[in-house]
């Protein structure tokens, strides 16, 4: 009995250390798993948290607003086409609209002053005032042309030219288009008995004033004068006018 009662105790403390051993084995591959859960966890996080977020950059250009400023690249490089026909780099090309010519057109018509050659002049009688001659001069040039103060007159072979009326300066100088004419008066007699008696003339020079006034330029002309023309010393010619009824006030 003894016998049995110490082999049972001996059977039981080996079965009782074989179920120690199996938990104990069990508890390290459980541990041991659960470290190796525990070490993958922290791993799998770090590796989610290192990952580079997505670019937004399309994102960002579907949300953004296309306000046509030309602050995009594209917009710089090639600005958009204007509407209005007029030239995108702010110049523009000035043309004659006589000649259709570009700037040279400018200084072919710069104005050139007056005289026989580049104008047609004219002597008529006028009803009104008496002893009154109307001389026209009209541009026949394709430039303007300046009358530059009053005509110097002489009558046949007269030596000296016939006296200028100062009193008839216009205000500023008479400048006759392509086509335009100017006007001055001559009064042919002064105060009955105030001089010399009239004489007949049939001849009229006419030459030109520069812009200095001093002598004559250009190309003078000559023309005929109306039947019985007859003139005297105390006679006078106006400035050049620009309206025939100035002319012939004086």
């Amino acid at each position: 009995m003894r016998s049995n009662r110490f082999r049972t105790t001996t059977l039981a403390a080996t079965a009782l250390l074989a179920a120690l051993s199996l938990t104990a084995c069990g508890s390290e591959t459980a541990g041991s798993e659960s470290a190796k859960a525990g070490a993958a966890a922290p791993a799998a996080h770090q590796a989610v948290k290192q990952s580079p977020p997505p670019a937004p950059a399309a994102a960002a250009q579907e949300k953004t607003p296309d306000t046509g400023t030309g602050s995009r690249p594209e917009d710089i490089a090639s600005p958009p086409a204007r509407s209005n026909g007029k030239n995108t780099t702010g110049t523009t090309n000035r043309t004659d609209s006589t000649s259709g010519k570009g700037s040279t057109t400018t200084t072919a018509r710069t104005p050139v002053t007056c005289d026989g050659a580049n104008t047609r002049a004219a002597v008529t009688t006028v009803s009104r005032p008496l002893n009154h001659l109307l001389l026209t001069l009209t541009n026949t040039g394709d430039r303007p042309c300046y009358a530059y103060y009053a005509p110097a007159l002489r009558f046949d072979d007269a030596q000296a030219a016939f006296p200028v009326l100062d009193d008839s300066m216009p205000q500023a100088v008479v400048t006759l288009d392509p086509g335009k004419s100017a006007y001055a008066g001559i009064g042919l007699t002064g105060e009955p008995g105030a001089g010399p008696s009239p004489r007949e003339a049939t001849r009229l020079q006419v030459h030109f004033s520069g812009r200095s006034g001093e002598g004559s330029t250009g190309t003078p002309v000559t023309l005929t004068l109306p039947s019985d023309t007859y003139w005297d010393d105390n006679g006078f010619v106006t400035y050049w006018q620009t309206e025939m009824a100035d002319a012939l006030t004086y």
